[in-house]
């Protein structure tokens, strides 16, 4: 006697499984909370915060040199930095609570903290 190759409890559990996917989706990735402030981490440095509603240029000196970070219109983003790639100059604009991006040679962190679950996104960690 041969099995089928679909059962019934594959159905259920397969329907079980696309049911649960707008919840996943909402648990992860939404709702989005903006952020508030900028926590900016330099190795051996006390962390400073900025708010992200004030606009403002920031210098801040990392092992490397000095790196540009920017607020602007409730976002932050590293402008310009010494070190070889660019990859923290290259991640762009941050706006949402839990939005984080490094230099690494340079030894800064920038992430954005606000009200509400923090999001992050498993893709980019």
């Amino acid at each position: 006697m041969t099995r089928p190759a679909i059962t019934t409890l594959d159905m259920l559990l397969i329907a079980i499984a696309i049911a649960a996917l707008p919840l996943a989706y909402q648990q992860l990735w939404g709702p989005n909370y903006r952020g508030t402030e900028v926590n900016i981490l330099v190795t051996g440095q006390e962390n400073q915060r900025h708010s992200l509603l004030r606009n403002q240029t920031l210098t801040v000196n990392g092992k490397l040199g000095d790196s540009v970070i920017r607020i602007k219109n409730g976002k932050a983003a590293f402008i310009n930095s010494p070190c070889a790639n660019k990859q923290c100059i290259h991640s762009g604009w941050l706006d949402r609570n839990g939005d984080t991006t490094a230099c690494l040679p340079n030894r800064i962190t920038l992430s954005v903290v606000g009200n509400g679950i923090a999001r992050y996104d498993s893709v980019n960690f």
